[in-house]
């Protein structure tokens, strides 16, 4: 078995300002440790970290911290990895060819030898998860993901932590068709018209449509930036989330990009043109709080129901099969980072409400939004998880 390999880019804190940005660093670092350390993991301020300005700071601590954001026992992995029969697997072809086009998500200037091992063991985790669930059906974009986590953590570690978040947070673009996937996409029009309307009208007239996001969605990112540092910072954010924030993230984008958009050819083909090229200099902890800002005040379920979409877009797909995820809470308090960070802007009632429900949301997984239709619904919750 080859020794697993962890390549990461351990950044530094781009997101904090050069003042004071050294010991607002090592103050955050303190902190983490101080999560690790106590029994049980304080994973509530683990996602905290990982949301707010700066993220995990660097790789070390990911391998650290992204288990604990998954409920994944490190203790409980195997030391040695299940051998993989390439031979007869009917994923091996495509994979491979999807693997051999990655090159571009490696370091520059990496050595070929390095590389070529790196890319045996992302065709090792990828089919080795397919085999161990064969009711995921592969795609194209998902080896972006993969590559991301063998990055940061090793092929041990990266085996482990992808299939609990392809049984999970990915489970609808793995089904045998489209159709989750397209559901999740639909959400991403109703946030840009609440936010901006005179944009959501200028992309509906030009009927651009939401494919232009697709790969944003179903791989986290990961195939459109360039700058890996960015990738794993999103990472922490979505990991620490609720599984359909990247959607949420991806409206910020297009809204940050209001001027470009307005200003486009109101046609088709050139609005598609335009919005499926992320520009790299993106204010990224900008971005991450206003996703996290349009999360609290448009909610999935409230969307849906404005939408007059049927529940069946949380209900039935996998978004809302997080039961694993409730984190044990009578031990554990939802995590409130969106809330207290929302609270520090707007302290009324209602939004009161929504940033209670997102601090539920953010720990819980979709499986508490999906139950509840209303904000008075969730007082029978706050009384089981608040005693």
């Amino acid at each position: 078995m080859k020794k697993s390999r962890s390549v990461g880019a351990s950044s530094s804190l781009n997101g904090l300002g050069k003042q004071d940005g050294e010991s607002r660093r090592k103050r955050k670092m303190a902190e983490i440790t101080q999560a690790l350390n106590m029994t049980p993991v304080d994973v509530p301020a683990l996602r905290r970290m990982a949301i707010s300005e700066g993220g995990l700071l660097t790789d070390e601590i990911r391998r650290q911290v992204w288990p604990r954001l998954l409920n994944v026992s490190v203790d409980n992995i195997p030391e040695q990895l299940e051998t993989v029969d390439r031979d007869n697997n009917k994923d091996f072809n495509q994979v491979l060819l999807d693997v051999q086009r990655s090159l571009r998500r490696f370091p520059p200037g990496m050595p070929d030898e390095q590389r070529e091992g790196l890319q045996e063991e992302l065709t090792d985790i990828i089919l080795r998860v397919l085999v161990k669930n064969p009711q995921l059906h592969y795609y194209q974009g998902y080896h972006d993901i993969v590559v991301t986590f063998l990055l940061v953590l090793g092929e041990r570690l990266a085996t482990a932590l992808v299939e609990k978040l392809s049984t999970h947070h990915l489970r609808d673009f793995m089904d045998p068709t489209m159709d989750n996937t397209k559901h999740i996409l639909n959400y991403l029009m109703p946030i840009i018209e609440r936010v901006n309307p005179e944009v959501y009208d200028f992309m509906q007239q030009a009927e651009v449509g939401t494919i232009f996001a697709l790969s944003w969605l179903i791989t986290w990112f990961g195939h459109v930036l360039s700058d890996f540092r960015h990738v794993v910072r999103l990472y922490d954010f979505f990991l620490a989330c609720h599984p359909l924030m990247p959607i949420y993230f991806a409206a910020v984008i297009v809204l940050h990009r209001e001027e470009e958009v307005l200003d486009c050819e109101c046609d088709m083909a050139m609005m598609h043109h335009l919005l499926s090229r992320i520009p790299q200099d993106l204010p990224y902890e900008t971005l991450i709080s206003r996703a996290g800002d349009l999360f609290v005040q448009f909610p999935p379920s409230e969307l849906a129901r404005e939408r007059s979409q049927q529940p069946f877009s949380l209900s039935r797909t996998a978004v809302s099969t997080f039961k694993d995820f409730e984190l044990a809470s009578t031990q554990q308090r939802p995590d409130t980072v969106l809330r207290q960070r929302r609270m520090e802007q707007q302290t009324t009632g209602r939004r009161f409400m929504r940033l209670a429900v997102m601090g539920l949301t953010v720990a819980l997984g979709a499986a508490a939004l999906a139950v509840v239709n209303s904000a008075l619904e969730w007082a029978p919750k706050l009384d089981l998880l608040f005693p």
